[in-house]
């Protein structure tokens, strides 16, 4: 039986002025100092050159609405959707450069459901 390791839900969101500010001054602290990153929050540059920020499930917190990010902020949500499953497991967010504006995204494992001993 093959379970399906992790899925990516892209965030539709509205990213304000402050969080922007944020997210700078992290790239900028990181490139200066890579260990002035706290806690839960690690960056990189992808192959693209892209700046990479990875919040660990004890970095950010969902609430309907919005995304809460330790040491940088909240964004609002748009849509009232659940962002994944019940029983998820191994959050991370994930906010990405790119050329055409900040990327977010949840990457999570999927609940494990098992069917044994189903008879009928």
């Amino acid at each position: 039986m093959s379970h399906v390791k992790s899925r990516e839900v892209v965030l539709a969101l509205k990213i304000t002025d402050d969080l922007l500010e944020g997210l700078d001054a992290m790239r900028d602290g990181w490139r200066r100092d890579p260990h002035s990153v706290p806690k839960g929050l690690s960056c990189s540059e992808s192959k693209e050159g892209q700046f990479v920020l990875v919040a660990a499930e004890s970095a950010f917190t969902t609430i309907p609405g919005a995304c809460i990010i330790k040491s940088l902020g909240a964004v609002e949500l748009v849509g009232t959707e659940p962002l994944f499953e019940d029983g998820a497991s191994s959050k991370t967010l994930v906010l990405k450069d790119t050329p055409e504006g900040w990327k977010f995204s949840v990457k999570y494992v999927p609940p494990i459901v098992r069917e044994r001993n189903n008879r009928q």
